[in-house]
């Protein structure tokens, strides 16, 4: 007796699942690192944000100073007084 060998045969549907398959598998591994890769720019993103926001509070609250600082009533009353102008309360009228 002889031994046939039966001849495996593809079909077309079967070779386009293999190729997806395949190209599934590979795609995987690069879609992760490009996707930790992006999650990673934004991370940096996000702190170089952060530090820029912090600055400037800091800088608003030191001017915010400045501002509270020059509005004191000592303040203007130096101010008046080096421009020649003197504090007469009778002419300070009360508005209720």
């Amino acid at each position: 007796m002889r031994k046939t060998h039966k001849k495996s045969v593809i079909l077309k549907g079967e070779r386009f699942l293999y190729i997806m398959i395949i190209l599934a598998l590979m795609a995987f591994p690069i879609a992760t690192v490009y996707t930790k890769a992006v999650l990673s720019e934004s991370s940096i993103s996000l702190e170089q944000m952060r530090a820029k926001i912090e600055t400037q509070e800091g800088i608003n609250e030191s001017l915010s100073m400045q501002v509270d600082e020059l509005a004191s009533l000592d303040k203007i009353q130096e101010v008046a007084t080096s421009q020649g102008l003197t504090y007469n309360n009778d002419n300070i009228k009360n508005v209720e």
